[in-house]
């Protein structure tokens, strides 16, 4: 082969990304077959599993979709998974897929409403403590009724417009000019530090609602997909699901709001980062402009987008249909009565969403490999062959750890299953199953915060178009997250062990 069409290859693998990313990819991929061959599947497995973190911990790099998807598929080629598996993993998953297709779809045709909101509230509520507990505060109390995926969606679009009005007037444009966000050459060097600063604060709140989300997200039967799942299997209807999981998840809530009042006083990990007058005062003068030069047609499309709201939440919260149907009513409903009905319209609001939903499949061949090859296996037997006083607290961290590293739904589903037959056999009481119950769903949902791919809702942060623009890295979310790690899972832990 010519050297000019080699390198003319290497150049076009995964495209801009860096010559040593790029090796480490093809150097996973010479590496997987070998160690299959000379360690067996089970390691070969556990090395997979690390190479896709490794691809998710770079996505800035290089969005994970391809080299994850690679790694994918030379597991299925190699026989780790196959692709029934990897399409039955999917099919259990097609609520989530759903969701993503039209609900983040849905909520981009809300963006005005929400820009609208939350611009007065920035502009209004100077303490950076107070707005990081509303953040949180409300983050949680909406997962709680709602779900994680849609509330993390509606905060991207609010500080994707917060970022993208502050960046255009930066950069020497007007409110209403077409502009690139991710373009800082018309950034001068004196408001360049601002920038930065602007990011942190930004950085800040997300992290402050993406942790809301898991705070809520644990406490009712439609805040986590592995929830519903969860209280089939164990009978709960809604109320009695909130009631069983209060001894723990009350607690935990409380420990996480105190430690996101602690991480604004004291500037720890991170956080305290406070908005600079200057864009302060940039959305002062949105704020104050956009009221002026608000048209009927335009106020008219506030009401009908605040409407759709109000649908949108009584019937997520009722569970009049499943969360991306509704979704899909959201798009209708707000489009036809705002007047958006070229199709080209439409089609920019599901370019954020489709990349993560394929990235979604990629990684349920992940788990489908996970699957196969019974990784969590070893994990499994052994918490059950404690005593079943030590089970409860193992129960917690052991579906914490494993979901960090994997998924919290996939976990949950192989405990809760294992957990099932047990009790159809006879080997738990009703009694255990439920303590072991409340276990698992909290384990699966309170310390996978400690890394965007234990949460759904956290590796769509990290995926998605806003993370790049604020410079939030898998390294950085997992530095920001650690606070509510130590906190949340040691009061978790705590309250597995005394209050139930």
């Amino acid at each position: 082969m010519p050297k000019t069409l080699a390198k003319s290859i290497m150049h076009n693998f995964l495209g801009p990304a860096a010559d040593w990313y790029k090796l480490t990819i093809i150097f996973f991929l010479v590496l997987n077959p070998v160690v299959l061959v000379a360690l067996g599947p089970f390691v070969a497995g556990w090395l997979l599993v690390c190479e896709f973190i490794f691809c998710l911990a770079m996505a800035l790099k290089c969005y994970p979709l391809q080299p994850g998807g690679l790694l994918a598929i030379e597991a299925v080629l190699l026989g780790m998974t196959s692709p029934a598996t990897v399409f039955h993993k999917t099919e259990e998953n097609f609520e989530v897929i759903l969701l993503l297709i039209f609900m983040v779809a849905g909520i981009f045709f809300l963006k005005d409403l929400l820009l609208y909101i939350f611009t007065k509230i920035l502009v209004r509520i100077r303490s950076k403590t107070l707005l990081s507990l509303m953040f949180s505060f409300v983050a949680a109390v909406l997962s709680a009724f709602l779900d994680a995926l849609t509330v993390t969606a509606v905060i991207i679009t609010v500080a994707a417009g917060l970022y993208g009005v502050y960046h255009k007037v930066t950069s020497g444009k007007g409110f209403d000019d077409d502009h690139d966000h991710a373009d800082d050459t018309g950034i001068g060097d004196a408001t360049r530090s601002d920038l930065e600063k602007y990011r942190a604060f930004l950085r800040n709140l997300m992290m402050h609602g993406a942790v809301g989300t898991a705070l809520g997200g644990v406490c009712t039967l439609v805040g986590e997909p592995q929830n519903l799942l969860i209280g089939e299997l164990a009978g709960w209807e809604f109320g009695e699901f909130f009631i069983r999981m209060a001894p723990v998840s009350i607690p935990v809530f409380i420990v996480g709001m105190l430690t996101c009042v602690a991480v604004e006083r004291l500037k720890l990990f991170g956080y305290g980062a406070q908005m600079p007058m200057a864009a302060r005062r940039i959305l002062e003068e949105y704020d104050r402009l956009e009221d002026e030069k608000r048209t009927q047609a335009q106020s008219a499309a506030l009401i009908t987008q605040a409407l759709v709201v109000i649908f949108l939440v009584v019937a997520l919260a009722f569970h009049w249909a499943e969360v991306g149907l509704i979704g899909l009513a959201v798009i209708v409903l707000a489009t036809a009565f705002t007047g958006i009905i070229e199709e080209h319209q439409l089609g920019h609001a599901f370019s954020e969403a489709l990349p993560f939903t394929a990235l979604l499949v990629v990684f349920f061949a992940i788990v489908g490999v996970i699957y196969d090859q019974g990784l969590f296996g070893p994990v499994i037997d052994y918490v059950f062959t404690l005593d079943q006083e030590s089970q409860v607290p193992v129960f917690f961290m052991a579906n914490g750890v494993l979901s960090a590293i994997s998924d919290n739904v996939f976990v949950a589903t192989v405990y809760m299953n294992e957990l099932y037959e047990a009790l159809q056999a006879g080997q738990v009481t009703r009694e255990h199953f439920d303590l072991l119950t409340v276990a698992i769903n909290t384990g699966t949902n309170i310390p996978s915060v400690a890394t965007p791919n234990g949460q759904a809702a956290f590796l769509f942060l990290l995926t998605s178009a806003l993370a790049p623009l604020i410079r939030l890295s898998y390294g950085r979310m997992v530095i920001l997250a650690l606070p509510y790690t130590i906190t949340m899972t040691i009061s978790g832990l705590l309250a597995t062990i005394y209050f139930l």
